[in-house]
């Protein structure tokens, strides 16, 4: 990761505070407390966990909604309303990236997005409309260099999704995949729930390997029928806790499944340092080399070497020196790339913290 040279910005809006005692993000109609200062900014920074909203349908609940399955419920009144508006405000998004020093941002539906939809055909129809609706706001006009897209494909329906991926690369110009954990299907009586190592997913992940893209794996709240852990302390089950613990699960899945030795060359990203992937999974390596062959999975090698070769990892969402050093020492300072994951963390906050290291 690169730094270039300094731009200047204000850290806050005419240098006044909300009832918190904090400051006010930049020019935040809602006050929403932030921690950063006013100090100047690197230029150059390209962020690649940046999340939207789309006014198609709306990702931040199941379709239909379940109880449960949504985070929104326990935020702060004042939190949750400045994500909502800078989800979905353009020009709001345009001024953060330039009071940050971001120059470039790679933008995804927000989750749990197409995965919470349970009808496959709703999925497959609402995917293509919001990956369309995309390019033209962040692909066409004045700012469109300054954005990347993420494709959003209906794993409901893994040879639809196979389909979208194809058509969103080659037609629409996107980076890869962005898929927001497992998939709901059946319906909202059941709750069942797909992962991506299902044999039923081959088609897509061989449409992957032939498109030569990544595929972003980014959390979704803890599957319902799995929370017992979580009951009387339900908020655990999303991103303070469980949104880590699945996605590092659902990439351990992958691992075990012989998904990378089938397809060697396929690129996975994680965010927030890699959900305690980079610190955990030594000693899942070496408490399954006492187990009987077979019975982990069909996996050819250590988990380690997947991790190694087919694995990237951002830093969204993550600043803690240490954490994000942890990282770098076990994948490698070229597998790390920054994100701020805007707008449920402060770009201008995010971005003075990685400045400043």
């Amino acid at each position: 990761m690169v730094k270039t040279s300094t731009s200047t910005t204000a850290g806050t809006a005419n240098g006044t505070t909300n009832g918190n005692g904090f400051p006010a993000t930049l020019d935040s109609a809602s006050k929403r407390p932030t921690f950063y200062k006013a100090n100047p900014h690197l230029s150059g920074k390209i962020a690649i966990e940046e999340h939207v909203n789309t006014d198609i349908f709306n990702p931040s609940m199941t379709n239909p909604f379940t109880e449960g399955q949504g985070e929104l419920p326990y935020y702060q009144e004042i939190f949750g309303n400045d994500v909502k508006f800078r989800l979905g405000n353009f020009e709001e998004r345009i001024k953060d990236m330039d009071a940050s020093g971001t120059a470039i941002m790679a933008i995804s539906l927000t989750a749990p997005g197409i995965e919470g939809i349970f009808d496959p055909v709703q999925a497959a129809e609402t995917a293509r409309k919001v990956n369309d609706q995309f390019h033209k706001i962040y692909r066409t006009g004045p700012h469109a260099h300054r954005f990347l897209t993420w494709a959003c494909v209906p794993m409901q329906d893994p040879e639809a999704a196979a389909k979208e991926a194809e058509r969103c690369v080659k037609e629409l110009g996107c980076v890869g995949v962005f898929i927001n954990g497992y998939s709901n299907v059946g319906n909202p009586a059941n709750l069942e729930v797909q992962y991506l190592d299902e044999p039923q997913c081959e088609p897509f992940w061989a449409k992957v390997a032939e498109l030569d893209v990544p595929v972003y794996l980014h959390p979704q709240i803890v599957a319902t029928g799995q929370t017992r852990i979580f009951r009387g302390y339900e908020f655990l089950a999303g991103s303070p806790w469980g949104f880590a613990r699945e996605t590092a699960e659902h990439a351990l899945r992958l691992m075990l499944s012989g998904l990378f030795d089938r397809y060697p060359n396929l690129r996975l990203v994680l965010g927030h340092c890699g959900e305690g992937l980079p610190t955990a999974i030594d000693r899942t390596v070496l408490r399954i080399r006492h187990f009987k062959k077979g019975g982990h999975g069909v996996h050819q090698r250590e988990l380690a070497y997947y991790f190694a070769k087919n694995f990237w990892i951002t830093m969204a969402g993550v600043q803690k020196a240490s954490t994000l050093d942890s990282t770098i020492r076990e994948v490698g300072i070229d597998r790390v790339m920054y994100s701020a994951d805007y707008p449920y963390e402060d770009m201008i906050e995010a971005a003075q913290w990685f400045d400043g290291l």
